[in-house]
């Protein structure tokens, strides 16, 4: 497993850990509902508590998507949004904030057609730290992740509770900075969401990974937050958001503090939590 000396990850997760907090990491889709916007958004959710901010980069047929995320990566694409662009962001974001760990999520394809040599380079330059490819599975990231490492890119992978144990184990072997455990079979943005039966996966995991356990998938509000901040060492929420972002699209100044309602009330839970 390739180490980061200096990686923004490890240092938020361990400073978390010393705090015995949990980490509150939002997902939004870049340039969702137009470009000009996504920087302002990612400021406003570390404003409201957020540790880790996890950027997507809009796909055409984003699979592992569920209809929320889908029509995000349509509005994006409508402007044009390219894995450019959001790179561009990634550096506009650092101008202001060179703290916050930012982990770009997506597909291989925009990364293959920019060619891996240039998007690693330039992910390093904006200020990216980590990198979730949904469809590059450990036994296929190889040289990709060689590459990453090589750049100061940690390579985050996806478990599943119909992750086998031998494959968890391989997943452990590869990940790094964090591991992104998908709380629900099938899509993003699922229903519902069983906390202790997460906690149960989570507890086999720590016998085979150090890797910081979040929990993405069904985190909705402030409860399901809390609830699983009790298991896991965060908590994941993109859908809450982006259908926030849905609502709201065609009045983007109003977004940041709309952002904010959702992301505060899980973080003052998580806290809560924590400090009970």
């Amino acid at each position: 497993m390739n180490r980061t000396e200096s990686n923004r990850i490890d240092q938020r997760f361990a400073a978390l850990k010393a705090q015995g907090r949990t980490a509150l990491i939002p997902y939004i889709t870049a340039g969702d509902p137009a470009p000009a916007h996504t920087v302002d958004f990612m400021h406003a959710c570390v404003e409201a508590g957020a540790d880790v901010i996890e950027l997507g980069v809009p796909f055409s047929d984003p699979m592992a998507d569920g209809p929320v995320i889908q029509k995000a990566c349509e509005r994006a694409l409508v402007h044009g949004t390219r894995l450019q662009h959001v790179l561009e962001m990634v550096a506009e974001f650092r101008q202001r904030d060179n703290e916050t760990p930012v982990v770009l999520m997506g597909y291989l394809n925009p990364i293959e057609r920019m060619g891996y040599d240039v998007f690693t380079r330039q992910a390093q330059a904006s200020g990216v730290d980590g990198v979730l490819v949904v469809d590059m599975p450990p036994e296929e990231a190889g040289d990709n992740a060689a590459l990453f490492a090589e750049h100061g890119l940690q390579s985050i992978f996806l478990l599943a509770p119909t992750t086998s144990e031998a494959r968890a184990r391989a997943i452990c072997e590869h990940g790094e900075g964090y591991l992104y455990y998908v709380s629900l079979k099938g899509v993003t943005g699922a229903a519902t969401l069983d906390a202790d039966a997460v906690g149960e996966q989570l507890n086999k995991l720590r016998r085979i990974t150090e890797l910081p356990l979040c929990v993405g998938f069904g985190i909705r509000d402030g409860a399901t937050a809390a609830a699983i901040g009790r298991v896991a060492d965060g908590v994941i929420v993109g859908s809450a958001l982006v259908g926030r972002i849905a609502e709201h699209a065609d009045d983007p100044a109003s977004i940041p503090a709309a952002l904010k309602s959702i992301l505060g009330e899980m973080r003052e839970a998580l806290d809560r939590e924590a400090a009970g």
